[in-house]
């Protein structure tokens, strides 16, 4: 297996939400993976998908990991899309700081897209708890 240089951090924030310890807005969880809302998106109804396995980038992830966040993902932006009515979706996963991954635990973004309405910049601005709520409300009704 190939390694980049990140090493994993068993204190970052997802190891922390998957321990329990920092609250989160679950839109899914299985065995393997837990989805839930990002809470400074970049568009309404951006979420994450993280494997439950620790590993950093995709390279780290065991091909166990790797099947159950393709089909979380899969599940997860699919409500996306109903439940923001729109005609279209992004999926971005950045693989070490090099890249731009600013946690090192692997995760995949779900954006729902529509037509001229442009991305706010990562990780700047976090929204109100009470909007994500709302929109995790209307995704969780497409699950």
């Amino acid at each position: 297996m190939i390694k980049l240089d990140d090493a994993y951090d068993e204190n970052n924030i997802f190891a922390k939400i998957l321990r329990g310890e920092i609250p989160n807005i679950t839109l899914y969880e299985d065995d393997k993976t837990l989805a839930f809302m990002d809470i400074m998106p970049q568009a309404t109804g951006h979420c994450l998908v993280i494997p439950k396995e620790p590993a950093v980038t995709f390279l780290d992830l065991s091909e166990d990991s790797a099947a159950a966040v393709m089909a979380t993902a899969k599940k997860v932006a699919a409500a996306v899309v109903k439940a923001m009515d729109a005609p279209g979706f992004m999926m971005a996963q950045l693989n070490s700081s090099a890249a731009g991954q600013s946690v090192p635990h692997y995760h995949m973004h779900i954006l729902p897209r529509h037509d001229g309405l442009e991305l706010k910049f990562h990780a700047r601005e976090p929204e109100d708890m009470a909007v994500l709520n709302d929109t995790a409300e209307k995704i969780r009704a497409q699950l």
